[in-house]
């Protein structure tokens, strides 16, 4: 005969008959707002998935324009040698020979100068064409001795004397001199005279910004001035 203590860890044990047990609901993962964000996702996924394989082809059917040697050249060097401006001065040298051989036959026809003095500066490179400030006029003279005290500061105190011939040819020092033929511009006579531009942006205007390129043009090119001189009397352009 069991004891009371058994029948009531009986009655723990199972729920009486016709009774049933009730468990909590179990929640369901997919809820409204997860729906929609992963909606989102695969919406947005798709989306990166379109733009990705229509750039490729985009790239893919745009023909590749590489660097000429001369620009990759330009880009570490704004005063390597330019193949394209060497050949435009000797073309206008080779034109200036041909003058003075001319002349020489016919000693009363006019003598033919290469350099024209502008009445505005020439563009180019990002710049527009430039008009002089009113009232100013080029001073050549003041222009040389600016050039001898720069090229002093630069060690070439000796060498003034090629370079004030090198630049009497090649413009007079008038900071508003050009190449009839060549277009090159300035007291260096840059070709195009935008490259100056490395100098200052008043390089269409200012003599000393000019002097100071072309100081480093010939550094860079001919050591001197005198290297620079030389190579002119050889073939009419430096």
């Amino acid at each position: 005969m069991r004891d009371r203590r058994s029948r009531r860890d009986d009655d723990d044990a199972a729920p009486p008959r016709g009774r049933v047990e009730q468990r909590p609901a179990r929640k369901s993962w997919f809820t409204p707002k997860r729906v929609v964000v992963i909606g989102l996702s695969f919406a947005v996924v798709a989306a990166l998935g379109v733009f990705t394989v229509q750039t490729m082809r985009e790239n893919a059917a745009t023909p590749a324009t590489p660097l000429s040697l001369n620009e990759l050249t330009r880009m570490s060097d704004p005063f390597a040698p330019d193949a394209e401006a060497d050949a435009l001065k000797a073309v206008a040298a080779q034109a200036q020979r041909e003058r003075d051989i001319k002349a020489a036959r016919n000693k009363s026809a006019p003598k033919w100068d290469s350099v024209k003095i502008v009445k505005s500066a020439p563009g180019g490179g990002g710049f527009a064409a430039h008009a002089f400030p009113p009232g100013s006029q080029p001073n050549p003279g003041s222009n040389k001795a600016l050039g001898q005290e720069l090229a002093a500061a630069r060690g070439w105190a000796g060498e003034w004397g090629c370079l004030e011939k090198l630049w009497d040819r090649e413009s007079h020092w008038n900071e508003r001199a050009m190449n009839r033929s060549s277009g090159a511009y300035g007291i260096p006579q840059a070709l195009p005279g935008s490259k100056m531009a490395s100098a200052g942006g008043d390089w269409q205007v200012n003599a000393a910004t000019q002097i100071k390129w072309g100081l480093g043009y010939i550094a860079a090119r001919y050591k001197t001035p005198c290297g620079a001189w030389a190579h002119s009397q050889a073939t009419g352009w430096y």
